[in-house]
């Protein structure tokens, strides 16, 4: 199950304590101030993965605390720092810190932010040596480490977003191309339920939902919108199914464009798919059609055609690449 938001508490490290202590020679009961100054507390950092399943790992124990920092040690040997803590979150991660209201976004895989610090250490009786108190008997408590809430909002970043009306061919496209390489799974979200692949690494999302209509609210449409704004690419199915396809392609066009100018910029490649329902000549005329009318590329698909399988996937990933 894929948790979409989360609310997290987050806490640096405390610094360690400096120490009283002093330096002992042979011959010598008590020599200098050689207590220790301690160590720093660990710092606190996100960290973006390409795991859209990450938080559901969070949610049964949804706190964090980075490392202490140690305590001072005797001949003047400082604590050791707190081992930072990295915090795995998905890519496209929206970020609220509820104790202070900073919101930023996470969007590219390996970004790492730095969100909370560690508390620095105390010091010990050898950093209050002076010409006139020689044997100070005084160090000082580390400081605590810092600490907050944080509302964690998953907004999908996708390589590629299979887009087109209901029964378009859409999941068998992404069951077809994925499942030699990566389980297809359903993700649960709060509100909708789109299908993930991967893809030579990539991420493919099946955006089901598209209906004449849904940049107004009907169907799920909006819903799967607002989660495929990020998507980087668009595959738009259309298929043999219907008799003007052209006019069903520019519908979804139209609901895109309604949504967001953004998505309607979004680099596309159409796919013909269902191709069996018609002759291969037929089938070539209507690609040579689109091809004319969009100036886009256009591939046919039908996954009862392994020529036009492999075609696809190499297709895909020339795309992909660019």
């Amino acid at each position: 199950m894929l948790v979409d938001e989360l609310k997290i508490k987050v806490k640096a490290g405390d610094g360690g304590n400096g120490i009283v202590s002093w330096k002992r020679w042979k011959y010598i009961a008590k020599g200098g101030p050689g207590g220790g100054d301690g160590g720093k507390g660990g710092d606190v950092y996100f960290r973006t993965i390409r795991d859209v399943t990450v938080l559901s790992k969070y949610k049964p124990n949804p706190k964090f605390k980075a490392k202490n920092g140690g305590h001072g040690r005797r001949m003047s040997k400082h604590g050791e720092n707190g081992e930072d803590l990295y915090i795995d979150l998905p890519v496209g991660s929206v970020v609220t810190n509820l104790s202070t209201g900073e919101k930023f976004t996470l969007l590219k895989e390996g970004e790492e932010r730095k969100i909370l610090k560690g508390g620095w250490g105390g010091y010990g009786n050898e950093h209050f040596k002076s010409s006139r108190n020689t044997t100070p008997e005084i160090q000082t408590d580390g400081k605590p480490g810092e600490e907050a809430e944080f509302l964690i909002e998953l907004e999908l970043v996708v390589d590629l977003g299979l887009i087109g009306l209901p029964s378009a061919g859409k999941s068998s496209l992404l069951n077809t191309i994925t499942g030699a390489k990566s389980k297809v799974a359903e993700y649960h979200f709060t509100t909708l339920e789109p299908h993930l692949g991967s893809f030579h690494k990539y991420i493919i999302a099946d955006i089901p939902g598209l209906i004449e209509g849904a940049s107004e609210g009907k169907g799920l449409g909006y819903k799967f919108l607002k989660h495929i704004k990020r998507t980087r690419a668009l595959a738009h199915l259309v298929s043999f199914e219907y008799k003007d396809m052209i006019s069903e392609y520019k519908k979804i066009r139209k609901e895109l464009e309604k949504y967001s100018e953004d998505l309607i910029e979004k680099p596309e490649i159409i796919v013909l798919s269902k191709s069996d329902l018609v002759s291969d000549e037929e089938a070539e005329k209507k690609k040579k059609e689109f091809e004319k009318e969009t100036g886009k590329k256009v591939i046919l698909f039908s996954i009862l055609k392994d020529d036009e399988i492999k075609n696809l996937e190499k297709e895909f990933l020339e795309f992909l690449k660019k």
